[in-house]
């Protein structure tokens, strides 16, 4: 089991499988990109099949999401998912992506075994989406989302986030397109993960700001507490239901007590939090010939040296060196 000193055990393991993708949000990295992992760095599809093979048959993991970067980039995806569904036990197996790729691979992925997705999308403007991502993807990401829910990939999520002057007023809006087409909308605040450190903690929109201005059209009634577990996001139902919105106030109100993850970078690092500042290398063990048992041991000494939160609490927080699209978001 992967336990650490505050007595929480983690069972979701996130993969990082590239550090590259093909839209450039502005809360993540500069308009012209950043500089790649060189291809000798990354871990191989067989490398991350055995890590995830390692995590589920000797460390408890139940469920493993693949991320990025944008993993639909990622060109041995739909054989890694395919060898995790494989894994005895079987982890749920879903995938975050910002939908460009979906429409041509959804399919192909719930064969291969996939769960289900989370798709980012922080607008229903094509406008105000080629400002924040500074690209003209906004039909893209539409039809790869319609392509998900017909392949089975549900519930389909879609993740937004907020931001003053650009989509600061779209919450009401959004919830009503996702209720409408049948997806279950989260809201995240804005997290201090990008490459160029412009994150303002006074200027962010606040789990509040939303939730003040969803009520302006929804009446709002929230879960039990029961119901959560360890999940991020606080969900609300939606005018009495069944539709629920969830707000995964990172900033906020952390979540850390509960947190039941552990992450792997696209390099095979592991990270106790977005937020860490150290890392545990695995790759290198990998490598030079280690056995399941080593890398499992390895495992269980960096997540037993996780820390208590976030530290995003904190006024005087120092943003981690390395962007949201180098770890995994």
């Amino acid at each position: 089991m992967l336990l650490d000193t505050y007595g929480r055990t983690a069972t979701d393991l996130r993969v990082s499988l590239t550090d590259r993708c093909n839209l450039r949000c502005t809360y993540c990295m500069p308009e012209e990109g950043l500089s790649w992992l060189a291809k000798p760095d990354l871990l191989t599809d067989d490398e991350i099949v055995r890590l995830v093979r390692i995590a589920v048959t000797r460390l408890g993991v139940t469920e493993v999401r693949f991320t990025g970067g944008e993993p639909l980039l990622r060109p041995g995806l739909v054989g890694i998912v395919e060898r995790c569904a494989a894994l005895r036990p079987r982890p749920r197996l879903s995938l975050t992506t910002n939908g460009i790729g979906l429409e041509r691979t959804a399919t192909a992925l719930r064969a291969a075994g996939l769960d289900r997705v989370n798709v980012s999308l922080d607008t229903t403007d094509p406008a105000v989406f080629e400002r924040i991502t500074r690209r003209r993807r906004h039909g893209d990401v539409l039809r790869g989302l319609a392509a998900a829910r017909a392949a089975g990939l549900t519930p389909v999520k879609v993740n937004a986030v907020l931001m003053p002057g650009l989509n600061d007023g779209e919450a009401p809006e959004l919830l009503a397109w996702a209720i409408d087409h049948g997806y279950e909308l989260r809201f995240i605040e804005q997290m201090p993960l990008d490459a160029q450190h412009g994150w303002q903690r006074t200027e962010m929109i606040t789990a509040g700001d939303i939730l003040e201005s969803l009520r302006t059209r929804f009446t709002l009634t929230p879960e039990e507490d029961e119901e959560r577990g360890s999940a991020p996001a606080e969900r609300w139902l939606v005018d009495g239901g069944p539709h629920r919105v969830g707000v995964i106030a990172s900033v906020t109100r952390p979540f850390c007590r509960t947190c039941d993850r552990t992450r792997l970078t696209a390099d095979g690092q592991v990270r106790t939090c977005l937020f860490a500042r150290e890392e545990s290398d695995l790759r290198g063990a990998l490598r030079s010939g280690a056995e399941d048992a080593e890398i499992a041991r390895r495992w269980q000494v960096a997540m037993w040296g996780k820390k208590a939160g976030s530290g995003l609490d904190d006024p005087s927080f120092v943003q981690p060196t390395r962007p949201m699209s180098a770890i995994g978001g």
